[in-house]
């Protein structure tokens, strides 16, 4: 596996004034944007083709591929104000012909993360992580180590076997399933999220593993609260080699 994705087409609105210019992949932790952060674990893991879907401050992820030329791809979610995360990966069905991995640009994380899913028997599997006490999770129901369902409302799953991390690893069948069902679904909306709406739904009928990493030091910053967990309590642990 040598491709990554990385869906960086939010307008990060729920982080309000505390980042209000740039996209939240250059929010600067540890001495450095954390969209670089990212794409340094991703080419020490080996990936040599980072593609980067971009939306609101589209060039600033312009200029960062510049400065990685040879290493780093962007395509445009031209209507990334009326559509969720799904229409983004979308935008990249032309560039990726084989499997990769799925990231969402406002994550830390350690590299252990991207270790688990590469080295994972399965070719598709969704990195889930103990609980966090972040606010705002994504809880995952996998009873039998298979995607079930995801929901942010505990009480709608059968089961919680994990927090969704928003690390991915997709094979080339499940995601030309994904777009399947996704060129039919926009003809209703553009509003789908590729949690819920994509990994979800083509669970149905394709298998998913959900291998679980208790101890993963991680962090999504979605809010204010988010952000000062991961600048406070997070980024200090976290180290790159």
């Amino acid at each position: 596996m040598k491709t990554a994705v990385i869906l960086a087409a939010g307008m990060g609105t729920r982080l309000g004034d505390a980042h209000p210019d740039t996209p939240k992949g250059f929010i600067e932790l540890n001495g450095r944007p954390i969209i670089e952060d990212s794409v340094l674990r991703l080419e020490q893991a080996g990936m040599r083709d980072i593609i980067i879907v971009t939306g609101f401050g589209a060039e600033q992820y312009e200029q960062l591929a510049v400065r990685n030329d040879g290493l780093i791809k962007t395509v445009h979610n031209p209507r990334y104000k009326e559509s969720g995360s799904l229409y983004s990966l979308y935008c990249a069905r032309d560039l990726v012909d084989e499997g990769f991995l799925l990231l969402e640009s406002d994550l830390i994380y350690e590299s252990r993360a991207l270790d688990v899913l590469i080295g994972h028997e399965s070719s598709d599997a969704v990195l889930l992580s103990g609980p966090t006490g972040a606010g705002d999770e994504v809880f995952v129901e996998a009873p039998t180590g298979l995607l079930v369902n995801m929901s942010k409302d505990r009480a709608k799953l059968g089961t919680v076997d994990g927090e969704l991390v928003g690390i991915s690893k997709i094979s080339r069948g499940l995601f030309a399933l994904m777009k399947h069902m996704a060129a039919e679904a926009f003809e209703s909306s553009l509003q789908l999220d590729y949690e819920t709406d994509g990994l979800v739904s083509a669970a149905a009928s394709w298998e998913v593993a959900c291998p679980v990493v208790s101890d993963l030091i991680w962090a999504e910053i979605d809010n204010p609260d988010h952000l000062k967990r991961a600048r406070e309590q997070v980024a200090p642990r976290l180290r790159l080699g």
